[in-house]
């Protein structure tokens, strides 16, 4: 399983010298199995970049996996090339939840005012599965969803290929359980002895006493998830729209040495958008 990020800002892209480092596209993961298959997670603006590459390689199968339908995880889908080709095919999961269909919403995103082509007029192939909820299968990877506790609800994902274990858990908020969220020991065990796990670190402890309740984690509350799961690998992403490179060094640098004196092998990093993991 190789997994590559092409965004891991989050809430608003962002551009300048001070975000070259980690990037200032939003959320956009892909992973490619074993079986050859194509899985993107959420259409943040990184999902651009990735649809140029897949061109360039001539890769017309996709899949994309959709954790919730904030505006900076699926802001990408009407720049995302290969929907203008009729060559490509995408099967596209994303859950109901506290909105409409992931179709309604891709295609209102589109709609005048908004965007000059509508989804009805792209010449690719889509498939739209609304699956809540239950376990499915891509290929290779098995895919077990999770609730997140974030406002209008979502869901993180579990990839399982080979006997090596992927978590992405993008906004999702540690301390606060919002509607149909689950409560963080929940958390713990769903991440219990992943290989990997990415999860939402948005923000710092002083910035916390004014956003609880907004859908993200502390950088350290997440850090202890990983420590409290055992997990072998921790990548800190969504990150705020202002924490720059020099902030996030600091950052990473203080949950490794949290890690350290906890005892903890985690290795900690910071997800960039040009992160490049095979387990």
């Amino acid at each position: 399983m190789r997994i590559r990020c092409w965004g891991s800002r989050g809430s608003i892209p962002v551009s300048g010298i001070e975000y070259v480092t980690h990037g200032g596209d939003t959320t956009c993961v892909e992973i490619r199995s074993s079986s050859d298959d194509i899985i993107i997670i959420d259409s943040g603006t990184g999902i651009r970049r990735l649809g140029i590459e897949l061109l360039r390689e001539k890769r017309h199968d996709l899949n994309i996996i959709y954790t919730h339908a904030h505006w900076d995880h699926i802001l990408g889908f009407p720049f995302f090339k290969p929907i203008y080709f009729s060559e490509t095919k995408i099967h596209i999961y994303g859950c109901t939840l506290a909105q409409k269909s992931i179709k309604d919403i891709l295609a209102m995103s589109m709609n005048p005012p908004f965007f000059p082509v509508d989804l009805a007029s792209v010449k690719s192939q889509i498939n739209f599965s609304n699956l809540c909820g239950i376990d499915f299968t891509i290929g290779s990877v098995q895919i077990s969803p999770i609730p997140l506790s974030h406002p209008n609800m979502g869901f993180g994902y579990k990839f399982i290929e080979n006997g090596k274990t992927f978590v992405f858990l993008t906004d999702n908020e540690l301390e606060f359980q919002h509607p149909k969220g689950l409560v963080y020991e929940d958390y713990v065990e769903f991440c219990r002895g992943a290989d990997l796990l990415v999860h939402d670190s948005e923000f710092s402890d002083e910035e916390y006493l004014r956003t609880r309740t907004w859908g993200h984690s502390r950088y350290l509350k997440a850090l202890a998830l990983a420590i409290d799961a055992g997990v072998s690998r921790f990548g800190l992403c969504h990150h705020n729209q202002e924490r720059s490179n020099e902030a996030l060094k600091i950052i990473l640098q203080e949950c490794q040495h949290i890690a350290a004196e906890a005892g903890s092998p985690v290795e900690c990093f910071a997800m960039t958008q040009d992160t490049d993991i095979v387990l």
